[in-house]
């Protein structure tokens, strides 16, 4: 789709009475005209349920992580399938990120159109309808791509497929641990794809090493994990498959999700394979951080890891969904017009943190500490209360969640908030 038709889409009514989580509008609004309008949460200016962002957050968090990547002398190329937003791909490459990472060619098709010009996409590229998407895209010379290869089915696959379009892909070799996900295991697979590259040479370009640690639980595993794709890199380059990479245009060497990105920092920074390189980090959700898995691998960070405690700051979850009150049918339960299809309940269901009540309170309060949502239906939240609480119908409440990615693709727009709650902008998504 080109820009042309994006903008035609917003320009068609995009926002309007019908979308989920915005006011009522009586004609369509174009893509940065929400901070001209009065809108405000507390003021039940936008339809509930709604998940929203925090302006402030977010931009301590972008800040956050390109010091940190600086700190290494590693750049970064922020994982985008966890917001699909355009918005903020754009606000993570002005801070300083390399590149954006992507999981699909619709991903890449996507975040094209919308100004990017480099992806990783820490995927294999199969299927012919998703190559011919990315042959399109490779016929604009400014654009840069690289996907991943772990079989030489696929670079065959790849090859005669890149080969006839007279173009060039640029591939990295992925490593995977015994009992993972993908990736080559040992020194014989890896040499098989090494062969199919030398056989599509001209078509298949052999640009670095990819890595996903994630899939490993214990830090002296991933270590050794990390420590395996350096020499690997390094056997790459001497043995002739990166003397085509430059100084404008070096090998690449990168992993990191969101868990592990100073371990692979540590790993990683400073690796001399004989040819130009650039290590590139990946992690996705600290854009908006969570109270749940992430907060949990954070505080693990915070810990172990030197140039994270010299920071004097963390991540701050910038994430948060508000819904209302809309029974109260026992004296210990309350129904909370949130459900499965609003928020991520894969990683811990959401959890209660400030209440407002509309027309009498001023401010949000917190909520109270034994509020807890017991589980979740498709439309509806259990919230467990005391008997006594002072709680009712139309109340608003807010929701930490844990895993930004299952909630961020449950949202077609996230309304972004200042400190007083006034809507200045709204992030459009792109599942």
């Amino acid at each position: 789709m080109s820009d042309t038709n994006y903008q035609k889409e917003w320009q068609s009514g995009i926002i309007d009475p019908l979308n989920k989580g915005i006011g009522t509008l009586n004609a369509p609004l174009a893509p940065d005209a929400a901070n001209a309008l009065p809108w405000n949460l507390l003021k039940e200016d936008l339809s509930l349920p709604t998940a929203v962002l925090y302006e402030e957050r977010l931009t301590h968090n972008l800040d956050w992580m390109q010091r940190f990547v600086t700190e290494y002398g590693v750049k970064l190329a922020p994982h985008g399938k966890t917001t699909m937003a355009p918005k903020l791909f754009a606000r993570q490459l002005a801070t300083g990120a390399w590149g954006i990472t992507l999981a699909t060619a619709h991903q890449t098709n996507v975040a094209y159109h919308h100004g990017v010009r480099r992806v990783l996409m820490a995927n294999q590229l199969v299927g012919k309808q998703n190559m011919q998407i990315v042959s399109r895209l490779l016929e604009d010379p400014s654009f840069e791509f690289f996907c991943l290869v772990d079989s030489a089915e696929l670079v065959d696959q790849l090859g005669r497929f890149f080969s006839e379009k007279k173009q060039t892909l640029n591939v990295l070799l992925e490593l995977g641990p015994v009992g993972g996900r993908t990736g080559v295991r040992d020194n014989e697979q890896q040499s098989t794809v090494l062969a199919a590259v030398k056989r599509w040479e001209g078509s298949i370009a052999l640009s670095g090493i990819e890595v996903y640690e994630g899939v490993l639980k214990e830090e002296a595993d991933i270590r050794l994990f990390l420590q395996r794709a350096v020499q690997c890199a390094k056997d790459l380059a001497q043995q002739g498959y990166l003397s085509h990479r430059t100084a404008q245009k070096p090998a690449v060497l990168t992993g990191a999700g969101s868990a592990w990105y100073d371990v692979v920092a540590e790993e990683f920074a400073g690796a001399d394979i004989g040819v130009p390189l650039d290590v590139v980090l990946r992690p996705g959700c600290y854009l908006t951080h969570d109270v749940g898995i992430y907060r949990a691998a954070q505080e693990q960070i915070q810990t172990r890891n030197p140039v994270a405690r010299k920071m004097r700051s963390e991540l701050l979850p910038a994430l948060q969904l508000w819904a209302y009150v809309q029974s109260v049918p026992e004296v210990d339960k309350a129904i909370i017009a949130l459900g499965k299809r609003d928020a991520a309940f894969d990683a811990g269901l959401p959890l209660p943190v400030r209440r407002f009540r509309p027309g009498q309170d001023t401010v949000p309060a917190e909520s109270p500490a034994h509020w807890e949502v017991t589980g979740m239906m498709d439309q509806h939240a259990y919230l467990k209360i005391a008997p006594g609480d002072d709680i009712r119908v139309g109340d608003m409440i807010a929701f930490d969640i844990s895993h930004p990615c299952l909630t961020f693709d449950k949202w077609r727009h996230l309304p972004v908030l200042d400190a007083k709650f006034n809507v200045l902008d709204i992030v459009q998504t792109f599942f």
